[in-house]
């Protein structure tokens, strides 16, 4: 048990896990503010633009309730499938302008970088002694010697 706890813990305190962590609490924000955005805005734009109250208006009763025969009504429910589908589109525009702008400054980050490098004057190599230099320097040692 206390391996497990042990393993546990290294496996917890990765950064990836947190950061996991982190998307998905942000991601749950997300989902609301874009939930709100398709309940409040848009739906209500859709349900004026086809003249009902709301998209509910748009499901199709295929069979209607009877309470002396014990049968629910059975519904095609089109305005909630077109609820979903904008659900969907509205948080897959946003996260392709967010991962494409992210995308940018990465991009823009690395020009920034290879221009620096370029800039930035090269230094200069020291010479490399020549044979002669060396083997100089090598008889200067012996002789010291």
């Amino acid at each position: 048990m206390k391996k497990f706890v042990e393993e546990f813990k290294a496996f917890i305190s990765r950064g990836n896990v947190m950061d996991m962590a982190v998307g998905v609490i942000v991601g749950g924000a997300f989902g609301a503010i874009t939930s709100s955005l398709v309940a409040n805005v848009i739906t209500p734009l859709l349900a004026w633009i086809f003249g009902t109250p709301n998209t509910d208006a748009l499901n199709i009763t295929l069979r209607a309730a009877d309470e002396a025969a014990g049968t629910e009504a059975i519904v095609l429910g089109l305005g909630t499938f077109v609820g979903a589908i904008i659900n969907f589109l509205v948080i897959a525009l946003v996260l392709f302008s967010v991962i494409k702008a992210f995308n940018k400054a990465h991009e823009l980050a690395e020009a920034a970088k290879k221009k620096e490098e370029e800039e930035a004057p090269a230094e200069p190599e020291e010479p490399k002694p020549t044979t002669e230099e060396l083997l100089t320097a090598i008889l200067d040692e012996i002789k010291k010697k």
